[in-house]
């Protein structure tokens, strides 16, 4: 038994299971919370049945299944989403099942998506038309619906349009017909029909803009925001990080001085990032821009144009926080390259440049791009620097747009990280952001995984292309 304990340790075998086991708990913890976001994410999207709830007080209460779980007290309770927030104030409410008498899916159940104050689930009533009533009751009110909500955006039926709303209880409540996105009977939809309203729903949220304090609406800008900054930030970080890799590796004399850069360079990996963004802040909002400004927009001061935050100075800040990534990256990738490729170059009357840009810079590819890889995703999920250097909670214009010059760099942007800031521990009702952080979180991942695995494919073709390297 001594022998096989001392050949066991001795052997190395607990450090490889060691190893093993870290791997696989992280691999689940990892797999877990994608499950966690997808599910949240991707569930947000489903048009749910509405239920109608017959409590013992005589009450009803109509809404959404939310969750179901045990009190402390012991007793199981569920938790409905009931929307009507202007009528109740709050999005969701518990509920104890020993309180419910009976539970019920009526077709004629409605829910309302409205511009403001988020959804409203009960029946329709009646639709007006200025005073006159011109459908009563919830299924000719609903036959009349259609037509006219595709012209609900138009001045015509702003005014003269309302829509008689009933809630749970008998409430009634009035809404302008252009404040009305939507109506749907989900309990009324089959499959396919909820898989259609399902797909819908992911395209609006992808395409259009935030409503409702960034709670309700899409997220385009702050898609179209986080994927402009990181491209500016990859062609600012990408020469710089190259060429400082290859003075580095290529033509700097060994020494000293070079193992003092190499060591600030991986030094500088390890500065907190809120640094960068006060360093972005004093150096390129109010150094740069404010000399700018002073130059060739005085006109327009003290309203700073480029003295202020934007996404350019934000995208600066970032290829600062991210270039030693890129310079360490791409000097192993030089390093990697034989040496034998420059030799046989150069021994063929290639001069050194020439030997860098045609043998050693191809080769060494993969590796600069991998370094990119790294870079592109750190800095789309970075979010302090940005705080203080141009990202904003709602852009009132888009960075790119049909106004000339058409790029407009001095512009503030949203940002897919700041975005999930906001709404998750800075909007007004923490319930009805919940699902929206869920969302934004899951196509930051997609935005990532989009970037990285673009990156891939082009890595994985040039090391094809350049199969006789190590690299």
């Amino acid at each position: 038994m001594k022998l096989w304990v001392k050949h066991f340790f001795g052997s190395g075998e607990l450090f490889v299971w060691g190893c093993g086991a870290g791997l696989s708990l992280s691999l689940l913890m990892i797999g877990g919370l994608l499950a966690l976001i997808l599910l949240n994410g991707f569930g947000y999207f489903w048009p749910a049945d509405l239920l109608e709830l017959t409590l013992k007080d005589g009450k009803h209460v109509i809404g959404q299944l939310a969750g179901e779980e045990v009190s402390p007290k012991g007793i199981p309770r569920i938790r409905m989403k009931v929307g009507n927030r202007d009528l109740y104030g709050l999005d969701y409410r518990w509920i104890n099942t020993d309180q419910i008498i009976e539970r019920v899916k009526p077709s004629d159940l409605v829910m309302v998506e409205r511009r403001e104050w988020g959804n409203f689930y009960g029946r329709l009533g009646t639709l007006h038309k200025e005073d006159h009533i011109v459908a009563e009751g919830s299924d000719a009110v609903w036959r009349s619906l259609p037509p006219l909500l595709r012209h609900a955006e138009s001045s015509e039926t702003e005014s003269v349009y309302t829509l008689r709303l009933i809630d749970a209880n008998g409430k009634e409540k009035s809404v302008s017909l252009s404040q009305v996105m939507r109506v749907l009977r989900p309990n009324d939809l089959s499959t396919l029909e909820k898989l259609r309203v399902y797909v819908g729903n992911v395209w609006t949220v992808l395409t259009t803009e935030p409503r409702e304090a960034n709670t309700e609406g899409g997220i385009f800008p702050a898609i179209f925001g986080t994927v402009m900054m990181v491209i500016i930030m990859s062609f600012v970080v990408a020469p710089f990080g190259v060429i400082s890799a290859l003075y580095l590796r290529e033509y700097a004399r060994q020494g000293v001085i070079v193992r003092t850069v190499r060591i600030a360079v991986n030094n500088l990996a390890g500065v907190p990032s809120i640094v960068f963004g006060v360093f972005g802040l004093g150096f390129f909002v109010y150094g740069v821009g404010g000399t700018i400004d002073a130059l060739w927009f005085s006109e327009r001061l003290p309203t700073p144009t480029f003295g202020t935050g934007g996404i350019l100075w934000a995208s600066l800040t970032l290829a600062l926080l991210t270039v030693p990534v890129v310079i360490v990256a791409t000097e192993e990738g030089l390093a990697a390259v034989p040496r034998e490729y420059r030799e046989g170059s150069i021994g063929l009357g290639a001069t050194k440049w020439e030997t860098i840009w045609q043998v050693v810079l191809p080769t060494a590819l993969p590796g600069i791009l991998t370094g990119l890889m790294l870079a592109m995703a750190r800095a789309a999920g970075e979010v302090a620097p940005l705080m203080l250097t141009g990202v904003v909670k709602l852009a009132p214009a888009m960075p790119i747009d049909g106004t000339w010059p058409f790029l407009h760099l001095d512009r503030k942007f949203m940002h897919l990280g700041f975005h999930i800031y906001d709404v998750g521990f800075q909007s007004p009702n923490v319930e009805a952001a919940k699902p929206m952080v869920y969302v934004t979180t899951l196509v930051l991942i997609l935005v990532v995984v989009t970037l990285n695995l673009t990156g891939i494919v082009l890595r994985n073709r040039i090391r094809r292309k350049y199969a006789g390297s190590t690299v």
